[in-house]
Formats: structure tokens, sequence, C-alpha cells
């Protein structure tokens, strides 16, 4: 089965955040980040199945430091495993003071995305990711790990969901 190179769906995307990004003292809200983030990660799904993608679930998401009107936001998005009919895409968070050049770790995260088919949004089977470098492999490994916990977890929770229910 082919499949297609992690390099294929890699994405950097870079926003200038202004002041409707920003509370009163000038703080970006982290809503704001999360849509960036959201965005991000929808795009690596697309280019990756090459038809619509919906956020599943959001895994993890850490905020680090804070981002400023003025700052340029980055976000490098990856694809890091791809199931049968989900994959998971890691974002990188960056914010960049353009009159300092001072660079900042600001938030990662890691979403799952579902590829519909575009006549019927029903579930599309995808064809595998390829990794490229160590990490690219290294990536696709904890990936794997993070997917196994959190079926372990959903599957608790459908248990607990259906003897409250009984």
């Amino acid at each position: 089965m082919q499949g297609h190179p992690v390099s294929e769906s890699r994405v950097i995307l870079s926003h200038l955040m202004l002041p409707q990004d920003a509370n009163p003292a000038g703080n970006v809200h982290g809503g704001v980040i999360m849509k960036y983030i959201d965005n991000a990660a929808g795009v690596v799904a697309t280019r990756h199945s090459r038809t619509n993608c919906v956020t599943a679930s959001i895994d993890r998401l850490d905020f680090f430091k804070p981002m400023y009107i003025g700052e340029l936001l980055t976000l490098k998005a990856s694809l890091n495993m791809v199931g049968s009919t989900s994959m998971e895409i890691g974002v990188r968070v960056e914010g960049e003071n353009l009159l300092t050049g001072e660079k900042k770790h600001v938030a990662s995260a890691y979403l799952t995305f579902v590829a519909l088919y575009a006549e019927d949004s029903k579930v599309k089977k995808l064809l595998p990711v390829l990794p490229e470098t160590p990490e690219d492999s290294r990536r696709n490994e904890e990936a794997r790990y993070r997917r196994a916990h959190r079926l372990e977890e959903k599957q608790r929770m459908l248990a607990r969901q259906e003897k409250a229910g009984s």
C-alpha cells in the first residue's frame, strides 16, 4: 500500500497578532491561538487526505508563554500518525518579537482529525504516512502510544456511561 511522506503535508503558517486578537492588557486570547492551531492542523489533514476533514479531538494543548499584540505567531504543523480513518497532527506554536528577534515556545498541541468523503460526509479510509527522518519516526511511535491510551480511556468512559444509564 502506498502512502504520503510527512513532508507533503507539513505546513508553517504565520499571523501578526493585532488588537482584535487580545484583551485590553495586550495579551492574545488563548482561544485565538486555539483557532489558529485548529486551522493549521486542518490544513495538514486536508493536504494528506485531499478531502474535507473535521476535528475529532484535541488530545492535549499546553500553553507555555504569553503572546502579545504586535508579535508574530508562527504555527508549525506536521502529521504524526495515520490510522485507518483518523490522523494525529502535532502543532508547535512559536512567538516572535519582530523588533528584537526574540523567539519563544508559546504552545504545543496534538489534534485528531477524520477525513470525510465530500459527497456524503462518510468517514474515508486513509493512506498511511511515510516517516522520512528519525524525528518523524519518533513522533509516529509516540502518536501510536497516545492513540492507544486515548482509545482505552474512551472505552472506560463509554462503560461508565452505559453503567450509569442502566
